[in-house]
């Protein structure tokens, strides 16, 4: 390796060369993520000329070549000749980084995206890309290859209307997979047009045998949002709406209680999702504890020798839309998705109040429901903390303070530890045998944990099987959670490959979404991949994790393998399930993630709910779409 270091090895990157040499610093990642990142910087300069009252609809195209198209009905990127770079405006926006009128020239008041960087990235990363714009009573064209312009701005035709369309191919050379996928993209578009009251966004796939399109415009905005988040609960009251501007921030609020344990609260600064809360989400949280203890004091609901009632009891069983927008954003966080702008706050906060005070003294009857909700969750959370003190009491009566039956690793470092969940003791015998006992702990579970979306706190510590993965983890539990006292990096659910083994995955993941949420949201938990296929012939072994693996290996026919097929843990010995499942390098695993939080609250509503009737309709949507069922 060379130590002479000179100016020979600085590299100046022009143009958008630095956007291709790099590009998961500008879209995230070149896999499905960063792919469809592509349609949403070109739909977010579209929501930003409705932002600013000129664009009222938006047209997405899938085409046939894997090429996508974004129109709006806006004013048009200008197409004058730029002063300081001589070239037409709209060749400025397209070719080159931090370029555009979200800087505080007077372009846009509000805006999302990535202030400037967003369309010359699309344009660097495609293998193609028109650009047409229709203003001043013509239609402009100009053409790129991997943001290279290849065709100088022309008018194309005379006309009467404006706006702008942008036409892509993502460049193949850049990413892993370039097809689009229909169900991201209607999720995003139909928050957008949530988000911007009569906003109409067309999403339309001409890939297939048959077109499919679907439009959507919300008049009632983040009203009509938590109406589709609340249709398969039930309502215990209309829903308390606000939306003003102050001091430049337009604030609007759309809140509900539902029968539900879980509470939905989704906060958003100029359309993107602030995963990690901020300003506006503490003042509206704010607002609403001391509104709802104020009412309940002033009715004598609350006694004044009783404690008030916490936040999280008051947000029990809250679906809630929190949406701002203002003019310098202020994103901090990991993600980048925390608003940190602080006069945010009280603006929320004063809003969010008095028109929650003026609901609760108008609606008696509704605001009595409302109360006894709240004092409910907060009676169950004094029984779970009771339950809680308990059971540790119990534990330092036996000494070391972990369940008997866990199975512990060595290691007492968190980092390169990992807890294997399994179903029953069988397995778990098997799991202890095949484990790497210096970093892997197992845990069996017997049979069927309670299912968590039906039961409220002190239901769930009652329940035997969680207290002990409670303990088993460390992290403690309801508002003592800390991730930080995770004792295990990975937390590895291991069931059968059988609908029984199915649900209990799915139990485990409900308990961990809703009570657990930062291990998922963290990427601490996993699903483990046992083979479904053990393949021999001779003296030679295979493994199939898949129908479409077990067809390689064995042919059409196969009548020279040997194959075994693995419904149960229990079937294969410890030195085959450590093999195949266990090991480090030769396993599988599936790590939870969460990419879209209003999708992950719904599914888990729809499946794991109340309501039959949400299961049922799931079940015939997508019943089509599974291979195989075994019954």
């Amino acid at each position: 390796m060379s130590t002479n270091y000179t100016g020979e090895q600085i590299e100046v990157l022009r143009g958008l060369e630095a956007v291709r040499k790099r590009p998961g610093m500008y879209i995230g990642n070149t896999a499905e993520r960063g792919l469809h990142q592509l349609v949403y910087e070109a739909v977010d300069n579209a929501v930003d000329e409705a932002l600013a009252g000129y664009a009222r609809t938006i047209r997405v195209v899938l085409h046939k070549d894997d090429s996508c198209s974004v129109e709006d009905d806006g004013r048009g990127i200008p197409i004058d000749i730029h002063a300081e770079e001589r070239l037409p405006a709209v060749e400025v926006v397209m070719t080159i980084l931090h370029a555009g009128a979200k800087f505080g020239k007077g372009g846009y008041k509000v805006s999302g995206g990535l202030h400037g960087v967003g369309i010359s990235v699309v344009n660097a990363l495609s293998e193609w890309m028109i650009t047409q714009v229709k203003r001043d009573g013509y239609l402009w064209q100009m053409k790129f290859e991997r943001g290279v312009t290849v065709q100088k701005l022309k008018k194309i035709e005379k006309t009467d209307g404006v706006g702008t369309l942008q036409w892509f191919k993502p460049d193949p050379e850049i990413f892993e997979v370039t097809e689009f996928h229909w169900d991201i993209l209607q999720k995003r578009l139909r928050e957008l047009a949530f988000l911007n009251r009569g906003l109409s966004i067309t999403l339309r796939d001409e890939r297939g045998e048959s077109v499919r399109e679907r439009n959507y415009t919300f008049d009632g905005g983040i009203v009509s949002f938590v109406e589709w988040l609340n249709e398969k609960k039930d309502p215990l009251h209309p829903i308390i709406s606000t939306h003003a501007e102050r001091d430049g921030v337009d604030v609007e609020v759309a809140m509900q209680y539902t029968g539900a344990y879980a509470d939905q609260i989704f906060s958003y600064a100029n359309n993107i999702g602030t995963i990690e809360g901020g300003m506006h989400l503490q003042g509206f949280r704010q607002a609403v504890t001391n509104a709802v203890n104020s009412y309940a004091r002033k009715r004598g609901m609350l006694k004044e020798s009783d404690s008030s009632l916490s936040t999280d009891d008051v947000v029990e069983g809250l679906t809630a839309v929190v949406s701002v927008k203002l003019a310098d954003p202020q994103f901090e966080g990991q993600t980048k998705t925390k608003l940190g702008n602080a006069r945010v706050r009280s603006i929320v906060a004063g809003l969010v109040s008095e028109r929650l005070e003026f609901f609760l003294e108008e609606n008696p009857k509704f605001a009595r429901a409302i109360i006894e909700k709240c004092m409910q969750a907060q009676r169950a959370r004094d029984a779970a903390k009771k339950a809680r003190d308990l059971s540790r009491r119990k534990n330092a009566l036996e000494g070391s303070g972990l369940p008997g039956k866990l199975v512990d690793c060595k290691n007492a470092n968190p980092s390169e530890s990992e807890l294997f969940l399994v179903e029953g003791d069988s397995a778990g015998g098997t799991a202890k045998g095949g484990r790497d006992p210096n970093t892997q702990a197992i845990l069996p579970l017997r049979g069927k944990i309670l299912n968590v979306e039906k039961a409220r706190l002190d239901k769930v510590l009652a329940n035997e099987e969680i207290r002990t993965m409670i303990t088993a983890l460390g992290t403690g539990f309801g508002d003592e959670f800390n991730v930080e006292k995770l004792r295990y990096n990975k937390i590895i659910i291991m069931t059968d490959a059988d609908v029984d083994g199915s649900h209990i995955r799915t139990l485990l993941l409900t308990f961990f979404y809703r009570q657990m949420k930062p291990l998922v949201e963290d990427g601490h938990v996993y699903i483990a991949q046992p083979p479904l296929y053990g393949i021999r012939k001779g003296k030679r072994q295979w493994w199939a994790f898949t129908e479409a693996e077990l067809k390689s290996i064995v042919g059409e026919d196969g009548k020279e393998f040997v194959v075994q097929q693995y419904k149960g843990l229990g079937e294969m010995d410890a030195e085959q399930l450590a093999e195949t499942t266990m090991e480090v390098g030769n396993r599988r695993l599936k790590r939870i993630t969460v990419e879209d939080a209003v999708e992950a609250e719904q599914i888990f509503t729809d499946l794991m709910g109340d309501k039959v009737e949400a299961r049922k309709q799931y079940i015939f949507e997508y019943a089509k779409s599974v291979k195989s069922l075994d019954l």
